[in-house]
């Protein structure tokens, strides 16, 4: 396994680096097209039967959560709709999006917080460091967001993230 994450709350910000055992183009590969992220993206026992990537500045990703593991209880069979937009992308360097909580027809949910997330990989000798800077409008919308659980979901999701990386290159 990987290096763990290490997360830190700056004031309406939460900034998230963990470093990955494999290249940065197949790191940044994994974070931007469907095929990849159908494999890792959501928490344990979650699925991604929707996944829609249209990655380009202005491009939306639309995607759906779904919950299929029986022993997460009142969370089996609950979706999670999700929608980015990209706003900057730099090849394999940087995206910025913003992410927003959204339904199966991409309508934004006004009463749930929106993220500017700027995802930055470094490489470092074959590894790659992914630092993930999440903007909110304000403390209590990141106080909002942790308050359910994101930042186990983002634990979960990176480090099957990890695994996924690992299981691709063992083929190539």
């Amino acid at each position: 396994m990987t290096n763990q994450m290490v997360s830190k709350v700056e004031e309406k910000a939460l900034i998230l680096e963990r470093e990955f055992s494999a290249p940065r183009e197949l790191v940044f590969q994994a974070f931007t097209q469907a095929e990849h992220l159908k494999h890792w993206w959501g928490p344990r026992g979650w699925t991604l039967p929707v996944c829609h990537v249209d990655f380009r500045v202005g491009g939306v990703w639309h995607y759906c959560m779904k919950c299929e593991d029986k022993n997460q209880g009142d969370f089996y069979g609950m979706e999670s709709w999700g929608k980015g937009v990209y706003r900057e992308i730099i090849v394999p360097e940087k995206i910025v999006y913003v992410d927003y909580f959204s339904d199966a027809e991409a309508n934004v949910a006004e009463n749930m917080p929106e993220t500017i997330c700027t995802l930055t990989f470094i490489e470092t000798d074959g590894r790659t460091k992914v630092i993930n800077r999440a903007d909110y409008a304000t403390a209590e919308e990141l106080q909002q967001v942790l308050d359910m659980g994101m930042l186990q979901g983002i634990t979960d999701t990176w480090n099957r993230l990890a695994e996924h990386l690992e299981s691709i290159q063992q083929i190539g």
